[in-house]
């Protein structure tokens, strides 16, 4: 049990003891105390007068002197109106350091027996990654590396949108217009490749419909009638009819696309265990459909279609299937949702998809439920906002989105000229330096992304990411090398560190007790972070304790101290530092250097 716990627990006694009064643990909560004050932590009173019966000075005294007479930790207390604020003795901190410093799988909690499929990417394969898709893998990737922290088993899936419409404009595009070029011959990556074809689809389209306009027809028929669309809707029917040369096209041209999102993927540093296509999937949710309606969760209207009626819950009512019989996109996500179920045996479902889709997967969860799936409860979706640029801050491909690897190479290119400008790379070869780079440009980009909380739309400005000072993930890299350089020199002046037992330490400092304070806090950031599948929580906690860090080492500088016991103790809390900064940044997806 941990300090904080063992307070809670005296509190909970204080109240049966001075009060003849039961709370329950979750009632009682503790938080830091505010600097301006003496103590650690703070336990407001003003909730509990009802049953204290008395006011909130004496109810805050009452609890303390119980707290300083019965509970170990607890050296003192001072109350400024109903703010109870806790003193802790200096041992205490020695314990909390001893027992997290012991700790072999820091930051890992124990295996809770549930099973996660976080899915996310979910590209279409007529076109490559933009900076939109660059927020939704960062966002997937460090969830689903949390919750494993937090004791899931965890599926990282992906679902590609690669049939349609839109795959079938990039494949007449490129009937068209091609003349046979392929990755090798234009020296673009496939995804790139197919991109471009699809804006050329989208240019003959609108030259077509103008041509179509000038002949007499209205905008809307032109829109139907354009030669270029009618093809790539004759094509889909072909596709879905298995017509040989049209299927040996998609093939062939998705092939080239996968090809291009495994580079980005790997540049990213994001995987899957899992990917679905729904090619292989668009078929599904039929067979849902004729149990919802034998459930009566769904209902036929005259022409046929099939509804579900969800104005009891809020909503309104929705299609299903079509009166002809074929499937809308609920339909098949209905029987994806049973076919990863099947698959994985999944106690919780979470999707990292865009906002605007915040309606459909509220019908889909509701229905799901309906119909009393097992795995309906643990439904979740990951909303998120856009993100936003500065106006005329990037390049972009084709002048509307801006293309992911673009960005990544831009990030990289903006953090080699700053590190060398900063002279942060004496001592490196052209090989360390160009990693690190690539560590620092991916490292700023990620943190940005990250930090701000998911549900929020978000201004990315690349400049300001890629700066050493402030809320960046550079700034808590090189934190981390900084670190790293005080361990170096320690076992050079051979410093025994290692089995720090906290023997011959009397006094703690308040800039070292603040930093074991925070340290005592990741695991609970990282169950925090986890429940509210947010990594901004566990990003604010890094740079605060990078933060605490920088402070803690300018008021107590290391090597100036002459007692051993001391020295080796501060070597330890460095070290401990930078084990909890390392395993934090890898849940968000973060690589940190050892030298700068």
């Amino acid at each position: 049990m941990n300090i904080q716990e063992n307070i809670i627990q005296g509190i909970q006694l204080a109240f049966q003891n001075i009060y003849n009064h039961d709370l329950s643990l979750d009632q009682i909560s503790l938080a830091p105390t505010r600097k301006e004050f003496e103590g650690t932590y703070t336990f407001v009173v003003f909730p509990f007068l009802k049953v204290s019966r008395t006011t909130p000075e004496a109810t805050a005294n009452q609890i303390g002197e119980y707290l300083k007479d019965s509970v170990s930790e607890v050296a003192d207390f001072n109350v400024v109106k109903g703010f109870l604020n806790l003193v802790l003795n200096e041992n205490s901190w020695l314990d909390v350091f001893s027992k997290i410093y012991a700790n072999p799988n820091l930051g890992q909690l124990p295996a809770n027996g549930q099973k996660v499929m976080v899915e996310y990417s979910s590209p279409n394969t007529n076109k490559p990654l933009h900076l939109g898709h660059l927020r939704n893998n960062f966002l997937g990737y460090s969830v689903a590396e949390i919750l494993k922290a937090n004791g899931y088993t965890v599926t990282k899936a992906n679902l590609v949108n690669d049939r349609g419409i839109h795959i079938c404009k990039s494949m007449v595009a490129y009937q068209h217009f091609a003349n046979g070029e392929t990755p090798e011959t234009s020296g673009l990556k496939g995804d790139h490749l197919a991109g471009k074809y699809y804006v050329l689809f989208d240019q003959e389209y609108k030259k077509q419909i103008k041509e179509l306009m000038a002949e007499g027809q209205t905008e809307e028929e032109a829109k139907k009638n354009a030669p270029i669309l009618l093809e790539a809707q004759e094509m889909l029917r072909k596709w879905e009819a298995n017509d040989e040369a049209v299927v040996t096209l998609w093939k062939q041209m998705n092939g080239w696309v996968y090809e291009g999102f495994d580079a980005s993927y790997k540049r990213m540093g994001v995987d899957f265990d899992k990917t679905y296509y729904e090619s292989n999937t668009y078929l599904l949710g039929k067979d849902i459909v004729e149990e919802g309606l034998k459930k009566e969760v769904f209902f036929k209207k005259e022409n046929g279609s099939v509804w579900v009626d969800l104005t009891a819950e809020g909503l309104d009512e929705k299609l299903v299937l079509r009166g002809d019989g074929t499937s809308v996109y609920i339909t098949q996500d209905m029987g994806t949702a049973d076919l990863k179920y099947d698959d994985f045996k999944i106690d919780k479902s979470v999707y990292v998809v865009g906002n605007e889709q915040d309606y459909h997967f509220d019908v889909l969860f509701k229905i799901m439920q309906k119909l009393g799936r097992p795995y309906g409860p643990g439904l979740y979706h990951l909303s998120y906002g856009m993100v936003d640029l500065p106006t005329g801050k990037m390049k972009s491909r084709e002048g509307t989105v801006v293309d992911a690897d673009d960005l990544m190479q831009e990030m990289v290119d903006t953090a080699a000229a700053h590190t060398k400008e900063l002279g942060k790379i004496e001592g490196f070869t052209p090989e360390q330096a160009t990693e690190l780079y690539e560590m620092l440009g991916l490292g700023a980009l990620k943190y940005f992304l990250l930090k701000v909380d998911p549900k929020k739309r978000m201004l990315f400005n690349p400049q300001e990411s890629i700066e050493f000072q402030g809320n960046t993930g550079p700034f808590i890299q090189y934190s981390h090398a900084r670190i790293a350089s005080i361990l170096r020199k320690a076992d050079q002046l051979g410093v025994d560190y290692s089995n720090f037992d906290g023997k011959g330490i009397e006094k703690v400092e308040e800039s070292e007790s603040a930093l074991i304070f925070l340290l005592n806090d990741f695991e609970k950031k990282i169950k925090q972070a986890g429940d509210d599948y947010s990594p901004s929580i566990l990003a604010q906690y890094l740079f605060d304790l990078a933060k605490e860090y920088n402070r803690f080492y300018a008021d107590l500088p290391i090597f100036n101290e002459n007692d051993p016991a001391i020295l080796a103790f501060r070597v330890a809390l460095s070290a401990l530092t930078a084990k909890t900064i390392r395993k934090g940044m890898s849940l968000l997806g973060i690589a940190v250097p050892e030298r700068m």
